[in-house]
């Protein structure tokens, strides 16, 4: 790896962003390259796969019989599977092993994310974005080579933990290499794009190649491209810095104490405990809840109600997924220079209002505008408030008692002493639960009082959300007094102006 100054520090921490680019890429498109192959594989291992599960858009995160629609409100179009005596079956009649195997990648990553944020206190971030590349690997391999049900399922719960490494670890690297606020927003932006560009690209790859090649040849094509950027991340990142920074000393200047640096390092109780920390995180779980539940409610709505076309409910998430992009690639920049709290909080508007407006759909072209505007704003949300996690975790490390403060950690300073592994870790807890926990929910819901109240009601809470997120900013600004060897503003700098670039919703 380049040393890391002047010129080559910039060339080589651009090339680290890429490889995380694309280490999320990779990770995303494996996660929806199944998705038009699946079919094949439990016609496969099932004698009576039920057409709903044929037919409909598999949501990554699905679990079949907790939607609890029943028969009479799913139009079947295409070539149904018969059961025995003649009918359809209903989705409640799904076999539970179906739902396991779509249900296990979220459990597994869910679990692996505090455990993943831990280790990079002794393993720093580079080593488990490579461990991760290789559960991606060993996934894809497994996908294309398996024959069982038991081959797929272990699939399934290897892929979660590779999403766990690379999802937790990625971003801290990146928030380690760009200390500067106004850049790290840009390109933690564009990074979390990665995650809207491999969905984009998953579906149509995964069905082209498919068609063209059998089942396992897009696995294997991934199985390749996982292989590539190993040698990619074995030549730009530094995985033997780990063996340094566990037992690097540091000599406490008021005493002659030797203080190991992992203690010294903001560890999970100063940001479960960190007001705008939980606020912050939560309005990442709020908007992305929106999503969550549209996976696998949306599609079964639609075949009641609009009746599409076959290829229009495969492409459904296609106009939120674009947003998705757009939000994260246009409006790092864009948040950091007006307010990173300003714009989530216009963000988590838009989330509402297009929760809101997406049961009024009458046609499938209705859709498009508001689930257009559903993935924009839930972008938007991740660019200005992903990276603020990055500057709350610094601002906490600067914050502490002249006694226990720790000195500025520099990109060129062995990864994982910045202390972004826990923060980011709680931010994909965030993300898993909401993939976990909103399609419980709704699929509890939607036999009761409907999909459209579930959605709307959803939408009014991203909505009351909002002076929730204004309140807890104003109370961090002027909840407690300010003194010089503590700053209470939480994004406040040296530099003269920063407080209005990220607070100018307080004070103009």
């Amino acid at each position: 790896m380049l040393p890391l100054n002047g010129s080559n520090r910039r060339q080589s921490r651009a090339v680290v962003a890429f490889v995380v680019y694309i280490s999320l890429f990779l990770d995303n498109m494996l996660l929806t390259v199944i998705v038009p192959i699946l079919p094949d594989y439990l016609v496969q291992f099932h004698t009576n796969v039920p057409a709903s599960v044929i037919y409909k858009n598999f949501s990554l995160h699905y679990v079949p019989k907790l939607i609890g629609a029943g028969s009479d409100a799913v139009v079947v179009q295409p070539t149904p599977f018969p059961t025995p005596d003649g009918r359809s079956p209903a989705i409640e009649e799904e076999n539970g092993s179906i739902g396991i195997l779509l249900g296990v990648k979220a459990l597994v990553q869910l679990l692996a994310n505090p455990i993943v944020g831990s280790g990079t206190a002794r393993f720093g971030y580079c080593l488990p974005i490579v461990f991760g590349t290789v559960q991606l690997l060993l996934a894809s391999l497994i996908f294309g080579f398996g024959t069982s049900y038991g081959s797929l399922f272990v699939a399934r719960a290897i892929h979660g933990l590779g999403s766990a490494c690379i999802g937790v670890c990625g971003m801290s690297l990146v928030a380690q290499l760009y200390p500067e606020p106004d850049r790290r927003s840009r390109i933690m932006g564009t990074v979390l794009g990665a995650m809207a560009v491999g969905v984009l690209v998953g579906y149509p790859f995964g069905g082209v190649v498919y068609e063209l090649a059998g089942k396992a040849a897009p696995f294997h094509v991934l199985a390749a491209l996982c292989f590539g950027n190993l040698i990619l991340q074995y030549l730009q990142l530094d995985c033997g810095s780990h063996r340094f920074h566990a037992a690097l000393p540091r000599v406490d200047a008021t005493s002659t104490t030797t203080v190991a640096t992992d203690e010294r390092r903001p560890t999970w109780w100063p940001l479960l405990s960190n007001r705008l920390v939980l606020v912050v995180v939560g309005g990442i779980w709020i908007s992305t809840s929106a999503m969550a539940i549209l996976e696998p409610c949306l599609p079964l709505w639609m075949i009641a109600q609009l009746h599409p076309k076959k290829w229009q409910l495969g492409t459904v998430f296609i106009p939120d997924s674009i947003g998705y992009w757009l939000g994260t690639n246009c409006f790092g920049s864009v948040a950091y220079r007006f307010g990173q709290i300003r714009v989530s909080i216009l963000a988590l508007l838009l989330v509402g209002t297009a929760c809101i407006l997406i049961p009024s759909a009458s046609t499938v072209t209705g859709l498009l505008l508001p689930h257009f505007g559903l993935g924009l704003g839930i972008g938007v949300v991740d660019a200005a408030l992903v990276p603020l996690l990055a500057t709350l975790v610094d601002q906490l490390r600067e914050s502490q008692p002249e006694h226990e403060q720790v000195e500025m950690a520099s990109p060129e300073e062995p990864d994982g002493r910045h202390g972004y592994g826990a923060v980011y870790a709680i931010q994909q807890i965030a993300v898993s639960v909401a993939y976990s926990l909103a399609p419980i929910v709704g699929g509890e819901l939607v036999p009761i009082v409907g999909f459209a109240a579930v959605l709307r009601t959803l939408g009014v809470l991203n909505l009351l959300y909002v002076p929730l997120l204004a309140c807890s900013t104003l109370q961090n600004c002027f909840g407690k007094p300010t003194s010089s060897a503590q700053t209470n503003l939480p994004l406040a700098s040296s530099e003269p102006g920063s407080y209005k670039r990220f607070y100018n919703t307080v004070e103009q």
